[in-house]
């Protein structure tokens, strides 16, 4: 197998990869990733089909895989499983519980995937890894994987939180728009049905937190523009 045929073969796994994470992808976007021609990735799809992988053509929007379709399981390099491992003692010191349970999940299943070798260097290196943190004292939060899913669905919630400063206790349905992190704190932007207006809540300050089973209208906003908003009009964190 020559440069060219190896080249192609990686440039097809990346695509399949691609179709795999992502719901609809253009010639155009593909080409630009790959530093090839529109042609190219052309020929590559036909090559994807010809080889049996179910490529839906939607006219005038791009590729998808035909719903159902998985990979087979993927393997690590060891550099790759090294870097999760380092990710997880990253993410096992995070302030919100549910994320750390999702997570710790989420790799237990990875790394039953891994080849032996890999899993015993893995496990070394977990055993002599540790971050530590100052704020071990801190309020903790147990809400993040709720509010995850809330906002890619477009569920509004229904929580229970403590004024910061003067400790008061109100009710409010909000509507999920995004999910920020500081190294103390998670924080939930949403818009706040209450006060008619966006407003920034820390998730430690949740005492309860209710998924309510309606939609809200997506909002058209993007998060860097809430940003370039926000500077004008300091956003209040609740």
């Amino acid at each position: 197998m020559n440069d060219n045929d190896t080249s192609r073969l990686s440039r097809l796994t990346a695509i399949l990869t691609q179709l795999q994470t992502k719901r609809l992808l253009t010639a155009t976007t593909l080409a630009d990733r790959f530093g090839v021609s529109v042609r190219t990735i052309y020929r590559d799809i036909r090559a994807l089909e010809q080889s049996g992988v179910p490529i839906v053509t939607e006219e005038g929007r791009g590729y998808r895989l035909m719903e159902g379709y998985r990979l087979p399981p993927v393997s690590f390099t060891e550099s790759e499983a090294n870097a999760l491992i380092t990710a997880e003692q990253f993410m096992l010191k995070n302030r919100d519980a549910s994320l750390v349970r999702e997570f710790t999940a989420a790799i237990e299943k990875i790394k039953a995937v891994l080849r032996h070798p890999t899993r015993e260097s893995t496990e070394l290196l977990s055993s002599r890894m540790m971050v530590s943190q100052n704020n071990a004292h801190d309020r903790t939060s147990d809400f993040l994987a709720a509010l995850q899913l809330a906002l890619t669905r477009f569920n509004p919630v229904s929580l229970e939180y403590r004024k910061l400063g003067t400790e008061e206790v109100t009710t409010r349905v909000v509507e999920p728009f995004a999910l920020l992190s500081t190294q103390e704190n998670w924080l939930l932007v949403a818009w706040c049905r209450l006060r008619n207006g966006f407003r920034i809540f820390r998730l430690d300050r949740i005492g309860r937190l209710d998924v309510l089973n309606e939609s809200f209208e997506p909002h058209s906003l993007t998060l860097q523009e809430f940003f370039r908003l926000s500077e004008n009009r300091d956003e209040p964190l609740t």
